[in-house]
């Protein structure tokens, strides 16, 4: 019966968007582009404010239209995340290039065997077409574009390599109170072994040092997110650790800056992640990074953290030992002022807001001429 049930809703949802879809789509060739101004569409209705939660892709949007205000019926630029893919994307390219709007994409990470298993070629098929329809690519990373170019394609028109950014007027390093060393695991934990390497290397620090741990973002190795928060629950349980970890579920970009100033150090545990603006936030926050040395992370990070060595592997994911991520902790504890600095400095230079968005400003100019 429950099994019956699910059908159902599933049927129901599934109608409920083929009709919002066909009235947007509708709504979108009834009108007309807006003239002699730069007008963006990001591909869905409505953009999340900063006061609700949000990640991935979704986060650059909500940066992006302070700008530039989301137009899903005057738009003349069509800018579209591979991580925020909305599921009538080839119908919205379809209506874009029928109007003559310009398409950007973002491209973020792809699907390869090692973590995603039997079936990745058909995750990339909307990338690979994304990538094809694009005017400009902006790829996240250097491993983005990599990884983009090995299983999905090269882009048939321009393309650059823009890093994520981060608002440091918003984040900025607080005070430290006297406190036990404070770790930060950070965003959304799709892969269990993320949480469980944080764990383990918490629990040898701990038996050095008095600390804590503060896991912020959703859990959500599993489809079923209370399931997986409840197993998370109970490993903590089995280790002993409850009192001295918080689970804060997920968070806005309005709570990002009082959460990363309750922590010392980022553990940062996921390999080969393209590009995470967790980082990039901690950083602004002036935490040191510690992370599996993979992916796009050794990109941001520079000397502001100490990375645990991985190797570049596509068919297999590489957790980084909590040996070894204990070992970078407590060297990073004793080095924290300085890598403090370093952080916010690098993240300033490098990956602040404002320039980002003027990147942008430029690119959709010349775009839409």
């Amino acid at each position: 019966m429950r099994r019956m049930l699910g059908k159902v809703r599933r049927r129901v949802e599934h109608l409920a968007r083929h009709a919002r879809d066909r009235s947007r789509h509708g709504s979108i060739r009834s009108s007309s582009p807006a003239r002699g101004r730069v007008a963006v569409f990001y591909g869905h209705d409505r953009i999340p404010t900063l006061d609700e939660p949000a990640h991935g892709g979704t986060i650059k949007f909500q940066q992006l239209q302070r700008a530039f205000p989301n137009e899903p019926r005057a738009f003349n630029v069509l800018y579209l995340g591979s991580s925020a893919r909305p599921l009538d994307s080839s119908a919205l390219l379809r209506l874009a290039r029928a109007r003559g709007a310009a398409i950007v994409l973002n491209q973020n990470g792809v699907a390869y065997p090692g973590w995603h298993g039997p079936g990745w070629e058909r995750t990339n098929e909307p990338l690979a077409e994304l990538l094809r329809a694009a005017d400009h690519v902006i790829y996240q990373s250097a491993f983005c574009k990599l990884s983009a170019d090995r299983f999905v394609g090269e882009p048939r028109g321009g393309w650059e390599i823009l890093h994520n950014t981060v608002d440091t007027e918003l984040l900025t390093p607080g005070e430290r109170p006297e406190r036990p060393l404070t770790l930060l695991l950070g965003g959304t934990q799709y892969q269990r072994y993320r949480f469980e390497s944080a764990l383990r290397a918490f629990e040898l620090v701990r038996a050095e040092v008095d600390a804590r741990l503060i896991v912020a973002g959703r859990i959500a190795w599993h489809p079923d997110t209370r399931r997986a928060e409840r197993e998370a629950a109970e490993h903590l349980e089995r280790n002993g650790a409850r009192d001295d970890v918080v689970l804060t579920g997920a968070f806005t970009q309005r709570d990002a800056p009082a959460l990363y100033r309750r922590a010392d150090v980022l553990l940062h545990t996921k390999y080969n992640d393209p590009c995470p603006t967790v980082v990039l936030e901690a950083m602004a926050s002036g935490l040191p990074i510690v992370f599996s040395e993979s992916g796009g992370t050794p990109e941001l990070v520079g000397d502001a953290g100490i990375g645990v060595p991985a190797p570049l592997d596509w068919d297999h994911d590489h957790p980084p030992p909590p040996e070894q991520l204990a070992e970078a902790v407590l060297a990073s504890a004793q080095r924290r002022a300085e890598l403090a600095t370093v952080a916010r400095a690098r993240a300033v230079e490098r990956f602040d807001l404002r320039p980002w968005i003027e990147r942008h400003r430029k690119l959709f100019a010349e775009l839409s001429e």
